[in-house]
């Protein structure tokens, strides 16, 4: 992940198959923040720190669940700063 910078990563959105019955995301990822309205926009698909890949269909708000794999990665790329 050579050349991420931390400013530029955001919680974004949940892939489908990771909402609870009531439709609640279950985990919210770190993906690139340049990603994020052109998902919402285009369609397409971003790739999370974890490796998810989902296309943009909410946005996290403040104490919603992060994912621990997205977070051990960007606590891992803050540390190298």
């Amino acid at each position: 992940m050579e050349g991420v910078s931390t400013d530029t990563l955001v919680r974004p959105d949940t892939t489908t198959d990771e909402t609870t019955a009531d439709d609640t995301p279950k985990f919210f990822h770190y993906v690139k923040k340049n990603k994020i309205a052109e998902s919402a926009v285009m369609g397409t698909h971003v790739v999370a720190l974890c490796g998810e890949v989902f296309p943009v269909t909410r946005s996290a708000k403040p104490g919603s669940p992060v994912c621990p794999d997205c977070k051990k990665v960007y606590e891992q790329l803050r540390k190298g700063d």
